[in-house]
């Protein structure tokens, strides 16, 4: 236990930077490989989706990867070291959303074979709708992408005093490397790479941890006593910062606004072979995804029962809670060279991961929503060269914004949930009104794309100038009466937080404070995005009963969930319509002549929606589908129609 109250600064070490050095070259390795191999990308097909051909697996554990990344590493052992056990509760919200996922959106999605979602928006509303969602998409990403990039700065520029700008430019340019020479593929079998890294990093933490305490007993006895083992709390208070309810409504609805509809997702589970594949790839992802946040939680109780009679944040070892896990490792290893290099290889992975991923699909949007409908007749060649230029544009514009996130004040998981909850709640909410509710028209979503965004933002920056009290977002306790003496830099720092805890009671009273800011500015973060979502799905119904609701016979086949399952159950009667699923990943040479089309085509004259045959096969036959290669009736049914 001296190790861990060490007072000197500890440092990474020669082995340590070997062990990073090794991670980062292993990564760049993979990508490359697997990019370039059989010569590399032949189209924007091959460079965004992979040529459709992947497998559950790796695409499985690339979605793991790829939003739970130096976020996770970083955020959540300090806030289960803050708040207790009752974080694993996320991992519920996280397995409701992949359930919705699975059953509502993916099918969608998938069946049309769109490389970018929003091509989506454009078919059910409008090119007006489709140009919001890629803009707003953009600037989600973008500010999302910038604060995960930082997050490992931040370890080795305030716990080890490394230089923030080489953290900067050593993942962003590696990751912007790789994703642009190797596309889809090189960030898929890099994120299953630098997922083995990640869980190796938390089990290695947990597992010297563990030892020093004592063994599994003795931590969780210590951890009960001190309220950590928390997890039946059910408050409703939508200000408690995480409870039951918050996970379940506002945790379900901000991961369904990363996985239903974020690009970065469904670019990859519509890469899989078959639709039944790309379900398996959500079922991997989840069970990543479990493993990673219990492996987190679970070092932030370790490091609890570490520091709990000298909390290094209260005596001035650190100055932000997002560092309490490198200082433990630095702390826990100090007589291991080589082992702290595998935590700081752990975070990188994950900012890879998360970085490599939303380039590319940035990139993506970019190519089939703002290029290809202006410029229709490019070569192949030239919309490769294109992609590479806009993911290499997109890296620069994600390191600037790294640089700047060292502006946040309420930790890297706060601050990147809010970007995610507040642009792109309202996005979900518009994808919603188009599946589901067949009245919905342009006007309708872009008014509750309007509304959502200007509620969720609302609150976002009401809570950031008028913080809530830690009180009130339930902070327990921690001490610092184990300390053998404060040092100069906590005498400036303990005097502060006390003062603060002091008077939470008291701030309520401040005249200068709105009234708002102790109740609408004071819920949860989770709940961003569930305010977006919510208004968006109200004020869009609302508008567009008002202004004259779409008549469901004007839209086409396959836009709307409902259609879609019934045109499944009469297509998949047994063994989950396999012939279906490899249907839609065939080259263009195996399909019909006439069902030839490109994946981004938009609705003219001569091409009006990716089901527009349907109509013809009506006016021949009952309307019951089956697959390209059976038949019903009596009558053929050409490959577009799925």
């Amino acid at each position: 236990m001296a190790a861990v109250g060490a007072e000197t600064r500890a440092t990474f070490g020669a082995w340590d930077y070997g062990v990073f050095a090794f991670m980062l070259l292993v990564s760049t390795g993979i990508g490359l490989w697997v990019g370039l191999a059989r010569g590399g990308q032949r189209s924007a097909e091959d460079f965004f989706t992979g040529g459709r051909r992947l497998a559950a697996l790796p695409v499985g554990l690339s979605l793991a990867a790829s939003f739970m990344s130096a976020v996770q590493v970083l955020g959540v052992p300090a806030e289960a070291y803050r708040y207790g056990l009752k974080f694993l509760w996320m991992c519920l919200g996280q397995l409701l959303n992949s359930l919705l996922t699975a059953a509502f959106y993916l099918p969608v999605f998938y069946r049309l074979g769109l490389t970018s979602t929003y091509q989506y928006l454009e078919l059910r509303f409008s090119r007006v709708v489709r140009l919001c969602g890629t803009l707003q998409y953009l600037v989600a990403t973008v500010l999302y992408t910038g604060i995960v990039i930082y997050a490992p700065a931040l370890i080795l520029n305030q716990v080890t005093g490394l230089d923030i700008w080489a953290s900067l430019l050593s993942t962003g340019v590696i990751c912007t490397f790789y994703t642009t020479v190797g596309g889809m593929k090189a960030v898929i079998w890099t994120d299953v790479f630098q997922v083995v890294v990640m869980l190796a990093g938390f089990w290695v933490v947990l597992a010297r941890g563990t030892m020093i305490v004592g063994g599994p007993r003795q931590v969780l006895e210590l951890a009960r006593n001190h309220s950590r083992i928390n997890l039946m709390d059910f408050d409703l208070d939508p200000r408690s910062r995480y409870t039951f309810w918050t996970f379940m409504v506002g945790g379900t609805l901000v991961w369904l606004s990363m996985y239903g509809v974020n690009q970065a997702q469904v670019q990859r589970y519509v890469a899989c072979r078959t639709e039944k594949q790309a379900k398996l790839a959500l079922l991997i992802n989840q069970l990543g995804l479990f493993l990673i946040v219990s492996s987190a939680a679970g070092c932030g109780i370790v490091m609890f029962t570490l520091y709990m009679d000298c909390d290094p944040l209260l005596k001035g070892r650190i100055s932000a809670p997002d560092q309490y896990m490198p200082l433990l490792v630095l702390d826990i290893f100090e007589d291991l060279p080589g082992v702290p290099g595998l935590f700081l290889a752990c975070a990188y992975s994950g900012t890879l991961s998360t970085a490599s991923t939303s380039i590319n699909a940035m990139a993506a949007v970019t190519v089939e929503d703002l290029i290809k409908p202006r410029l229709p007749n490019l070569s192949p060649r030239r919309l490769i060269i294109i992609s590479k230029g806009l993911s290499l544009i997109y890296g620069s514009a994600c390191l600037t914004v790294a640089a700047l996130s060292s502006l946040l004040g309420g930790g890297v998981l706060q601050g990147s949930f809010t970007v995610m909850g507040v642009l792109s709640g309202p996005l979900l909410g518009a994808f919603t009104l188009g599946m589901f509710l067949p009245a919905c028209n342009t006007w309708g979503v872009l008014s509750g794309i309007a509304a959502g965004l200007a509620i969720s933002l609302w609150v976002a920056v009401g809570a950031t100038l008028y913080p809530p009290s830690a009180q009130s977002m339930g902070v327990l306790p921690s001490s610092a009466t184990g300390c053998e003496e404060l040092s100069a830099n906590a005498s400036g720092l303990l005097g502060p937080l006390l003062a603060i805890n002091a008077s939470s009671g008291a701030s309520r009273m401040d005249p200068g404070r709105p009234t708002l800011a102790d109740s609408f500015y004071a819920i949860s973060y989770l709940y961003y995005g569930a305010l977006g979502t919510l208004s968006t799905i109200l004020c869009g119904a609302l508008v567009s009963f008002l202004t004259g609701p779409t008549k469901r016979s004007s839209l086409s086949p396959g836009l709307l969930w409902c259609d879609l399952k019934q045109q499944t159950a009469s297509v998949t009667p047994k063994e989950e319509a396999a012939t279906l699923d490899d249907s839609l990943i065939k080259g263009v040479e195996e399909l019909p002549p006439r069902a030839k089309r490109p994946p981004d085509f938009l609705p003219t004259d001569d091409d009006r929606l990716l089901f527009v045959r349907q109509k013809e096969v009506n006016g021949a036959s009952s309307g019951s589908w089956t697959a390209s290669s059976g038949h019903e009736d009596g009558h053929d049914l050409q490959e577009t129609d799925l």
